[in-house]
């Protein structure tokens, strides 16, 4: 029989609904029902696509036996942490004070009221290599909540005081931070990198985008360094690598080796719009095809499986099929043989490192690049355009097979900050590679978010599933939804996109801004007041919001001339750079802020009509080149221009010179005279491009 969670709309909890424990999703009647019965509360965390969680759904909560014991002597509840970020966040910070580490499944036992007293991550049913096992902690903690209530409601405010314990600076810094800051973190990239497999650290590795963004700018500032060495070491690695999907293309989430060989195969829409960023940007730099076809691959992918009817990008894709992780992914070398033939079959394997023997689990291989194209078509004498043509349709016959196979779960629900993230990814593409399916896709992804999970006064929601609008937005929401707006306006010159992102931003500041100390909440006003409120500051898998909403923040000031904003990213980047000193590194999406505050910036304004080819070749001018501190609009005439002028004042005075598209620039807050011919933009162009 189904449980409680039969009735929600999340991928992950229905994964739940036929358990045999009485789940309660997150809520007051959960709570109520333990005060009323004065029982502790077990809370699992997990999410739809989690390896993990799969693992112990099948050994634990599936199991009559562990069933019987949560539902007679706890209340069970489920979260699934991509809706409830904030809830996620309280109890592993929980989980983090108590055992030093943290990841998902994560199970916390509670207090009616909701305080933690024993948190950890994965248990297995029975305990074995040291590992207490969830039936064991099960009985003991119910006996000792049974017998010692008040020691344990003791540990649980201990608990609690030592969580609220500020991790950020009680103080803002005097100063703005300066080039300094950037320097140490470049030190600390170098110190860190694997030089044998790129990359940073050792295993697991995960892609971390933003420490190649931030090194891509280091780059302009520095180019004797190692900055763009070690990006385009690490991109190529990816790339060619196993955690890169070779047959279907997209990235997978991180490598659990050193070289990128064997990767945890869920896919996370997330990872694909930073890694898509991250090679559009190298793309600019370096103009190697290589990147821009990375960036093609993942388009390939997420518009192909990861994109609604309706135009919006679904959450993620299981690692597990058919009841084991990988399995949709691998290959023998037969298999190939069987769909190719024996020497295309050879030569396909040969290339993708499919051998009898495997690299992965029971004799299978994972396709991954070990030697590149051009190497490798000379060692088998070749033409390497040759090569590539027949390595194309080797690959295009598996995947058709491949689709034969079970496929992984997918998690179809719709986040608005994920999809933020892939409209800014899209949005910017669309404007290095000139590619105007990129901008559909982005303007139509937008136009669902602005549908289903805009509410009035740049008010935002959290989750669309099955019809279902669901928990007001959290700091991510807005601040990647703006980020993605600023790509999307100068991709399209769209003003509706610009007036949204001013709007949305300032709802953000309203909801989430610490007037008293400084910073932005996770939890807005408009969000459920859990037992503690955090500010997220460490930029971990995703940026965090407030490292986003500084770099908005000065980009919409410097669009709009806003000084209003322009200081409260001040404040912002001040308050948070004492927490990044220590270790810039963990701040790497923070330090693309302040290398925009560091400068120089640059303002580019063109005036005239989108549909004149002067104006089109003004701004693919722009739009090609890596100019990471600019800001760029079209002051066109009519209505669009009308409301570019309430936006943006200082805008008024610009207009064309005569007939002819003229193009302003102004940097490091000295403007030049305006340029009329596209010649004199692409020579001024290439002098800003030089910090």
């Amino acid at each position: 029989m189904s449980n409680r969670l039969s009735k929600e709309k999340s991928p992950y909890l229905l994964q739940h609904a036929e358990n045999p424990v009485n789940w309660f999703a997150w809520g007051e009647e959960a709570f109520e029902k333990a005060r009323a019965e004065r029982k502790p509360v077990f809370l699992s965390i997990g999410y739809a696509t989690c390896h993990w969680c799969h693992v112990m759904a099948h050994e634990s909560f599936e199991d009559p036996e562990v069933a019987r014991v949560l539902n007679e002597s706890y209340v069970a509840v489920k979260v699934d942490r991509e809706e409830r970020p904030d809830v996620d966040q309280v109890y592993m910070t929980a989980c983090q004070v108590m055992t030093g580490q943290g990841g998902w499944p994560l199970s916390a036992f509670l207090t009616p009221e909701g305080k933690p007293f024993f948190v950890g991550t994965y248990f297995p049913k029975t305990s074995r290599f040291g590992r207490p096992g969830l039936l064991d902690l099960l009985t003991q903690l119910a006996d000792k909540w049974g017998a010692e209530q008040e020691t344990v409601r003791k540990a649980a405010d201990q608990l609690i005081r030592a969580m609220k314990r500020p991790v950020e600076p009680s103080r803002a810094a005097e100063t703005p931070p300066d080039l300094s800051v950037l320097e140490a973190a470049y030190g600390q990239h170098e110190r860190s990198f694997d030089q044998r497999w790129a990359g940073f650290g050792q295993a697991p590795k995960f892609p971390t985008p933003h420490h190649l963004t931030f090194l891509l700018r280091w780059h302009l500032r520095r180019p004797e360094s190692k900055a763009l060495e070690m990006v385009e070491k690490t991109l190529q690695a990816m790339y060619q690598g196993g955690i890169f999907d070779q047959i279907g293309r997209g990235f997978h989430r991180y490598s659990v080796d050193a070289q990128w060989l064997v990767p945890h195969f869920e896919k996370m829409l997330y990872d694909q719009a930073l890694l898509a960023m991250a090679c559009t940007e190298a793309f600019q730099l370096t103009g190697k095809p290589l990147y821009e076809q990375a960036v093609r691959d993942i388009f390939t992918y997420v518009l192909r499986d990861m994109t609604s009817p309706e135009g919006a990008f679904y959450a993620a894709e299981d690692a597990d099929s058919d009841g084991r992780e990988g399995l949709f992914y691998v290959w023998r070398p037969d298999e190939v043989r069987a769909e190719l033939g024996d020497e295309a079959g050879d030569l396909f394997c040969r290339y993708y490192g499919i051998t009898p023997a495997g690299n992965f689990e029971n004799g299978l291989s994972i396709p991954h690049v070990p030697v590149p194209l051009e190497f490798f078509a000379r060692r088998e004498g070749l033409e390497p355009g040759d090569l590539a043509r027949r390595l194309e349709e080797g690959r295009a016959r598996l995947f058709t097979r491949r689709n034969g196979r079970v496929h992984p779960f997918k998690d179809d629900k719709i986040l608005t900050a994920w999809n933020g993230l892939m409209i800014a990814a899209l949005a910017k593409a669309a404007q290095a590679l000139d590619e105007p399916e990129y901008l559909l896709a982005a303007d139509r992804a937008f136009d669902f978010i602005a549908d289903n999970l805009m509410r009035e006064k740049g008010r935002l929601m959290r989750r669309h599933r099955d019809g279902e609008t669901a928990f007001p937005g959290f700091l991510d929401d807005y601040a990647f939804l703006v980020w993605g707006l600023i790509e999307l306006y100068e991709a399209g010159f769209n003003v509706r996109h610009l007036e949204e992102a001013l709007k949305i931003n300032q709802a953000m500041l309203d909801l989430f801004w610490d007037e008293p100390a400084g910073g932005l909440f996770f939890s807005g006003k408009e969000n459920e007041l859990l037992i503690t409120r955090q500010k997220e500051l460490y930029d971990g898998a995703l940026p965090s919001g407030n490292s986003a909403a500084a770099l908005n923040l000065l980009r919409l000031a410097r669009m709009t001339g806003s000084t209003v904003l322009e200081e409260k990213a001040d404040k912002l980047i001040r308050f948070m750079a004492p927490q990044a000193a220590p270790y810039p590194m963990a701040h790497s999406h923070f330090l693309t802020a302040l290398d925009f505050v560091v400068g120089p910036g640059q303002e580019m304004v063109i005036a005239g009509e989108p549909g004149d080819e002067a104006v089109a070749a003004m701004a693919g001018a722009v739009r090609r080149r890596f100019l990471p501190n600019k800001v760029l609009l079209l002051k066109s005439g009519g209505a669009s221009g009308r409301l570019l002028e309430k936006l943006a004042p200082y805008t008024a005075e610009l207009g064309a010179s005569g007939e002819r598209a003229a193009f302003y620039l102004c940097r490091g807050f000295a403007c030049q005279r305006p340029m009329t011919e596209t010649a004199e933009v692409e020579a001024a162009l290439t002098e800003t491009a030089a910090v």
